[in-house]
């Protein structure tokens, strides 16, 4: 089974997930502001990724939610809100639609929708040698954030990206998100759904959640933090606590 902690002593129980980049040490900035007496966190590290790097695994994101499910099922947690970032998004989504019953709510930030996001020929070039070429991982960061960060910014966040996955799991998971579709179970879904995007990202839009994730669940709101790019957890954690939290609590 994948590693995983929890923190906080809440009766809201919370999966989170974290996204292709890193580990769930993504999440560290957020810790000072969460609310640890109202929720529970459960914070698992996928296959190939930080405290489970040696676990095998087929790394696709089917995989990610049943693993998540069960360490849901080890913590004894029956009922949860599935929350995830990027990559983790799309595992929340596929979460809902494996245990439907179970889920309070979904928080997806900066999500890959459940169609997938499919590579043009030149994505493909820059993706599928990004797992080799430090180059490539600087210029998809700097895409996905506007260019708004200093050198250092994004070297951190490269080095962490080589620190906490291995590069046979970073190229399959970047194939999992780019190329699983399980669209066609998402219409109609009843699940409470918040999707947070940041304005300064150019690949998960605000357009691209009203086509997604607003056409398939009946009760889904978006809502955008204007100066962040695709890492809302690093870029600007204070918000994206408090509009989870608060989207969470009122969903329960």
């Amino acid at each position: 089974m994948a590693s995983y902690e929890i923190i906080g002593n809440g009766d809201e129980k919370v999966i989170l997930l974290h996204g292709w980049w890193s580990d769930r040490s993504c999440y560290e900035g957020m810790r000072p502001y969460m609310d640890l007496e109202h929720f529970s966190y459960l914070l698992m590290d996928y296959r190939g990724y930080g405290a489970s790097m040696d676990e095998a695994g087929e790394h696709t994101i089917e995989e990610i939610a049943r693993d998540a499910i069960s360490c849901a099922d080890d913590a004894g947690w029956d009922k949860f809100h599935a929350m995830g970032h990027s990559m983790g998004g799309m595992a929340a989504q596929m979460i809902n639609v494996l245990v439907k019953d179970r889920v309070r709510s979904v928080v997806a930030v900066t999500p890959v929708p459940a169609c997938g996001s499919p590579l043009d020929d030149a994505g493909k070039d820059l993706f599928h040698n990004a797992a080799k070429q430090d180059g490539n991982r600087i210029g998809i960061l700097n895409f996905l954030t506007s260019s708004q960060y200093s050198d250092n910014w994004y070297n951190y966040i490269l080095r962490r990206s080589r620190e906490t996955t291995t590069e046979e799991a970073f190229h399959n998971y970047m194939l999992a998100w780019t190329e699983t579709d399980f669209a066609d179970k998402m219409p109609g879904m009843e699940t409470p759904c918040l999707a947070i995007v940041g304005k300064q990202d150019q690949a998960i839009t605000e357009e691209a959640m009203n086509a997604t994730l607003m056409q398939w669940y009946k009760n889904c709101r978006v809502e955008v933090i204007g100066s962040s790019g695709h890492f809302p957890m690093h870029e600007t954690p204070v918000h994206l606590v408090t509009i989870s939290e608060s989207f969470m609590k009122n969903s329960s």
